[in-house]
């Protein structure tokens, strides 16, 4: 049986413990073996965590020790999956250069805050398992605004701006929502989608964590 790990914590906002339940039910339905942890110390043991098939932090602003990062960044790039979504993993540690290198990308602002109604938008070009089937769809959340790797695999964007402010000066730009990325012989899947936990209420938005997960961990 495939197993993975979950690790919640950080700013109690984006119900980091509802998320992780969520997650889990979405791997046992596609028979993972799952186990939630709600302490960092669960990356200290870096041959623990080369016998998982996937990682998923789930830790908004929060710190981490080195080592922790670095047990990660090899298990991954030994093969285990790493995915995750929003503030979870993408302003996970925002001190540390290594985890933002090794998940793609580092959130910086969401214009209009959380209420603010955009659209998600699908990449014609893509031909990943990911997205098959699934048609552009509206959401009212954070719109997150993101710095990425530009080596990241982007299959879904967002437009900006949709709520005025400074950065509206720069004219429409499209911002990734959803990518992947490889970090050695590991996957990396990333959706900036998940404010809260009933974002996953959404058909796509719990769809494209499902099939993230299942890329991740090499189940396509």
């Amino acid at each position: 049986m495939r197993k993975a790990i979950i690790v919640f914590g950080g700013w109690e906002g984006h119900e980091p413990a509802q998320v992780s339940q969520i997650f889990s039910e979405i791997l046992k339905k596609e028979n993972f073996e799952t186990e939630i942890s709600d302490t960092l110390t669960a990356f200290s043991d870096v041959q623990k965590l080369k016998t998982y098939h996937l990682i998923i932090p789930i830790w908004t602003m929060g710190e981490i020790k080195s080592e922790y990062t670095q047990n990660v960044s090899e298990a991954v790039a030994d093969g285990v999956g790493l995915a995750g979504c929003h503030g979870g993993m993408c302003d996970a540690f925002r001190n540390d250069v290594n985890w933002q290198f090794m998940t793609g990308s580092q959130w910086v602002a969401h214009p209009g805050n959380d209420g603010t109604k955009y659209t998600v938008n699908f990449k014609n070009s893509s031909d990943s398992k990911i997205i098959e089937g699934l048609n552009d769809f509206e959401v009212t959340s954070e719109q997150y605004y993101i710095h990425i790797d530009p080596a990241v695999n982007v299959l879904a964007t967002t437009r900006f701006p949709v709520v005025d402010g400074p950065h509206a000066a720069n004219g429409q730009v499209d911002v990734p929502v959803v990518y992947t990325k490889r970090w050695g012989k590991g996957k990396v899947f990333y959706n900036s989608l998940g404010h809260v936990a009933n974002v996953f209420d959404i058909y796509e938005a719990k769809e494209l964590m499902r099939r993230g997960f299942l890329w991740a961990a090499k189940e396509e």
